[in-house]
């Protein structure tokens, strides 16, 4: 899968921008603040319908600009070439296929991006919920109704959360069809976690192995978000005082969590500052190997401010393994890496907001 062009419109600092992309390497340099960010930024919203940047929803438009809008020109593997877009005015999004509106789920699902940036140790440090996105994201270019058994189940768990809030007033018998339609749902998506991250295992241990020799083999742990000994249904009716009490749902698939450990390393707080981004980009590098594996393509991989995230060896590294695996690349820096000096990469020089080709 391969952005053929690339048109970013009121996203940031990006008042107008048209770019024309390699099918391999394209670097984005410039100063700090200069806008090379959110070109990736632009490309992941067109993957994911929201920022990797957290807290930045309200931030992506530009000030005094109507609405913001990311279009591209896709190639897909075998020949296939596609139009994608994605815009917003005010705080409704508008995905478009072909010309065509279509739901944002359809957007995602017709172009994949998985991107290493500054923030992704969260991945390993930070809390549950981005855990969470990262293993759905996967699951859902796998199975083909995740996405309407996850809406079911954020609507059960929406409207038990609403009961919640209305506190004793709220009858006994109106509980009972959303707890059995959230012990349903979160059943499905529990199993399809499962199935995904016993997929993913084995490019978890090459990645790993690869970029963290010294720590040893992987253990992948699963938390599904309530006991494995009862029907979750059971569990939510003899949880609801205590639920009643808090306001919101404890137990159910939204509550799930996965974690990592290494032979030599059995414990996160094992792990230095710099292993914690070298497992993220493990991570990130076996779901992009996955995705391939099963759609016979691999996404495009973003990569943000790569020389300040690794050392000179794992650049190299990543970075040949990824011309190996001849997928686009798009990364950013203040200058031209080392490691592409000399090899054929096509280059744009940033500048507050504003894109020129250098090479």
């Amino acid at each position: 899968m391969r952005l053929e062009q690339l048109r970013i419109s009121g996203l940031r600092c990006l008042t107008e921008v048209s770019l024309a992309l390699d099918p391999a390497i394209n670097v984005f340099v410039g100063a700090n603040g200069a806008g090379k960010t959110s070109v990736l930024e632009a490309v992941f919203l067109l993957s994911h319908a929201r920022s990797f940047r957290s807290g930045a929803r309200e931030a992506l438009l530009q000030r005094d600009m109507p609405q913001l809008s990311v279009f591209a020109e896709l190639r897909h593997a075998d020949g296939r070439g596609s139009r994608v877009g994605l815009g917003r005015s005010g705080a409704r999004w508008d995905a478009r296929v072909d010309g065509d509106s279509v739901a944002i789920g359809q957007l995602v699902r017709e172009c994949a991006v998985v991107c290493f940036e500054p923030g992704s140790h969260a991945l390993i440090a930070g809390a549950a919920e981005e855990r969470r996105r990262y293993l759905d994201w996967g699951v859902f270019h796998v199975e083909q109704d995740f996405l309407s058994t996850w809406r079911r189940h954020q609507r059960a768990l929406k409207q038990r959360n609403s009961l919640l809030r209305l506190g004793s007033s709220a009858a006994d018998e109106l509980f009972a069809p959303w707890e059995a339609e959230l012990a349903q749902t979160a059943q499905q998506i529990d199993a399809q976690r499962r199935a995904y991250l016993d997929l993913l295992r084995p490019g978890l241990q090459a990645s790993t192995a690869s970029l963290l020799p010294e720590l040893g083999a992987i253990e992948l742990r699963y938390r599904r978000g309530w006991s494995d000994e009862r029907d979750l249904a059971v569990q939510l009716r003899e949880q609801r005082p205590r639920d009643l009490a808090r306001g919101h749902t404890t137990l159910g698939a939204h509550r799930a969590d996965w974690s990592m450990s290494f032979e030599h390393a059995p414990q996160r707080e094992h792990l230095s500052r710099g292993q914690e981004k070298l497992t993220a980009l493990a991570c990130v590098l076996a779901q992009a190997g996955l995705y391939a594996e099963h759609h016979g393509e691999w996404p495009i991989v973003c990569m943000d401010d790569l020389a300040s995230e690794l050392d000179q060896a794992h650049q190299a590294s990543v970075v040949e393994q990824l011309q190996a695996a001849a997928t686009q690349v798009l990364l950013t820096g203040t200058e031209l890496p080392s490691m592409l000096q000399g090899q054929a990469a096509r280059v744009f020089h940033v500048e507050q907001g504003e894109l020129t080709r250098l090479l």
